[in-house]
């Protein structure tokens, strides 16, 4: 419990940016999935590194945890206060800072979401590329090394975050990275931070890459006879160079799903979705050539969308899949699994994966970002039945094992959280525990974000 001598500090910090009312509790002890929490004992506000500096020096002075929490969307209870504490909500934290479209880097506040700001780089000729679909926040991306349809050609949160500015349990603030396009001086901070989940610091400012506007855009739909054409296809596409866009895979169910709630008459057949960039004769020689690849592995429908509103209503039913496929049994809740393989193992691991869900008594359409190796099965579970939600469990645990015997990760894009902290050891060995003394000498206390992603 928060000692009335930390209430009154707050108070005081914060003033009306301070809530303990019962609807905003509730309101930050929500999950995205299956994973659930109490709620925190405050939520904050803050509005200015400094404020939340100050926070950080509350929060050891007296004891408490501290949560970051950005728009909510993350899968794996990342956000939610399990010792309790205060969950610190960066909405107000919202600004683009400093847009120097000559170096193609922008400096934004943690709370902005990268849909806000696309919208602010519209005039510039450039754009942020990480799409995870759901309009996360832009701190809430780095801090669980998030990625989406677009990685196979513009990378990862990874790839395209050059700095950050941090403040440390006990308050203290740093800067990580710089504006240059590279670095060899010293330990990669800024890489450390991007994924940690908030466990070692809570990010107040980041400075990101920007990519020019492709001058051409073409997308487009296409239908195969079963499950391992579609992904064969995958595999050959990027071992042949073919310079993707996205290259996204929709199983029959989750076409299925995306019809019902988009309003779309895609085949009910296993799909993938493509996009290229470029100029006008290099999309349209891509086009062709995918258009080839496709057709060797008898593709049954081609269905192209160069008008940008028919990408646009494509692309937006692929990114509300999720909600669409929760749609498909109602008064369910998903276990949404996350593994990523080596390209050259996608085909294995989805054709084990998709007998093993046949076999178990859930429906678990799958999807995902195949041209990195990426795929997802959201498990769909009547969170009252224990026997599905132990058969959830154990088919999410199989497919971790699954990718990690073919040499991949047990989450590709939604990190880790609380919902997948016990598999880590497996995956990471005694690593896992290194990891976990980097956390005890950053955080001392354990105050930042505890029960997630280390020992």
């Amino acid at each position: 419990m928060l000692a009335p001598g930390a209430l009154a500090a707050l108070s005081e910090l914060f003033g009306p940016r301070l809530s303990t009312a019962g609807a905003v509790l509730a309101q930050h002890a929500q999950s995205e999935s299956l994973i659930a929490g109490p709620p925190p004992e405050a939520v904050v506000f803050p509005e200015t590194t400094a404020e939340v500096a100050a926070l950080a020096r509350l929060s050891a002075e007296h004891g408490f945890p501290l949560v970051g929490w950005g728009a909510g969307t993350s899968l794996e209870g990342h956000a939610l206060a399990l010792q309790g504490g205060v969950t610190v909500d960066f909405a107000r934290m919202d600004r683009v800072l400093d847009i120097r479209a000559g170096d193609m880097i922008v400096r934004v506040q943690p709370g902005l979401s990268r849909e806000a700001l696309n919208r602010e780089l519209r005039t510039t000729g450039l754009f942020f590329p990480v799409d995870p679909g759901a309009n996360a926040s832009l701190g809430g991306m780095a801090s669980t090394r998030a990625s989406g349809t677009t990685a196979v050609r513009y990378g990862t949160m990874r790839d395209n975050v050059l700095a950050l500015e941090v403040v440390l349990a006990g308050g203290e603030v740093i800067r990580t990275g710089s504006a240059a396009a590279k670095s060899s001086a010293g330990y990669d901070l800024t890489g450390l931070f991007v994924g940690a989940e908030g466990t070692l610091g809570l990010i107040t400012e980041l400075t990101l890459r920007l990519h020019g506007q492709p001058e051409a855009v073409s997308a487009a739909a296409c239908s195969f006879p079963g499950l391992a054409a579609a992904v064969d296809c995958v595999i050959a596409t990027i071992q042949s160079g073919l310079p993707m866009a996205r290259i996204e895979f929709l199983d029959a169910a989750t076409v299925a799903a995306v019809n019902a709630h988009s309003r779309l008459t895609l085949p009910l057949s296993p799909l993938l979705l493509v996009e290229f960039h470029g100029s006008p004769a290099a999309v349209e020689e891509q086009a062709a050539r995918f258009g080839e690849l496709a057709a060797a592995f008898g593709q049954t429908g081609f269905q192209w969308a160069s008008a940008t509103e028919d990408r646009s209503r494509l692309w937006a039913a692929r990114h509300a899949a999720y909600h669409a496929i929760l749609a498909s049994r109602p008064g369910c809740l998903a276990m949404v699994t996350d593994v990523c393989v080596p390209i050259s193992q996608l085909a294995r691991a989805v054709e084990e994966t998709a007998a093993d869900i046949a076999a178990s008594p859930l429906p678990g359409p799958i999807l995902g970002h195949v041209g990195d190796g990426n795929f997802h099965a959201i498990l769909l579970v009547h969170p009252q039945d224990p026997a599905e939600v132990a058969a959830a469990k154990a088919l999410a645990t199989r497919m971790a094992d699954r990718a990690l015997r073919l040499g991949g990760t047990i989450t590709g894009e939604h990190g880790i959280g609380a919902g997948k902290r016990g598999l880590m050891a497996a995956e990471h060995g005694a690593g896992w525990q290194a990891m976990g003394r980097i956390k005890t000498a950053l955080d001392p206390m354990g105050l930042m974000n505890p029960g997630k992603l280390v020992p």
